[in-house]
């Protein structure tokens, strides 16, 4: 088991709904800074109220690029994430094109990965594989790719396709990229046995939007 902050200290806490107003992100940063949650994860248009609502903080603010289709060119994702850390976040977690991931254009999903990483220098770079939507071994080989770009995470989810993160996800992204990358589970997390199970099988971050009932508060 672990106490509330050292839960709290694994959770992105998560508002990425199209819907989310300035006053849940208020509310979300609030709810962050006082519990001590790793990140607040927002879409970037929300990335300068969020920046300024946690300066001094210590918790990151972490946004998303390409999401969640990923089905934009890459030069696309650059011009987003240039833009996202201009404004003050300090955390990119970028959704891959899952169709050429599929149809096993590596060149491309690993060079997309690559001039994401290139543009955030030194911070944390996470990869959005939408693992409902692979095999196992196209999960592997996902991970493989984002290691070789030099990404700092492989993720789950963007909790908007048809399944989140699974223990059996989890296992093999950790298997594959070994103890030196973070692993993000997102999608689906909504209980403290959900997070504690994802931690077991290996990941290193959650994302989730239930991150209060998660952690009991």
């Amino acid at each position: 088991m672990m106490t509330p902050a050292e839960l709290a200290a694994y959770i992105d806490h998560t508002a990425l709904k199209p819907d989310v107003t300035t006053a849940q992100i208020d509310a979300l940063c609030a709810e962050a800074a006082s519990h001590g949650f790793k990140s607040v994860c927002v879409n970037s248009i929300h990335v300068p109220r969020a920046a300024k609502a946690l300066a001094g903080s210590g918790v990151l603010v972490c946004t998303v690029v390409g999401f969640p289709l990923g089905a934009s060119p890459s030069v696309v994702k650059v011009a987003e994430t240039e833009w996202a850390i201009a404004q003050g976040a300090t955390e990119i977690d970028m959704m891959i094109s899952v169709g050429d991931l599929i149809d096993g254009h590596l060149d491309a999903v690993r060079a997309d990965i690559a001039a994401v990483k290139a543009a955030c220098g030194d911070l944390c770079l996470k990869v959005i594989l939408e693992t409902c939507l692979l095999t196992g071994s196209q999960i592997a080989t996902g991970c493989h790719l984002a290691k070789e770009a030099g990404a700092d995470f492989v993720k789950t989810s963007t909790g908007f396709s048809s399944g989140g993160a699974t223990i059996e996800a989890i296992s093999i992204m950790r298997k594959t990229v070994g103890p030196e990358m973070g692993v993000k589970a997102s999608g689906g997390v909504s209980t403290t046995e959900d997070a504690l199970a994802m931690i077991a099988a290996g990941a290193s971050r959650i994302g989730a939007s239930k991150s209060l009932a998660i952690i009991g508060a």
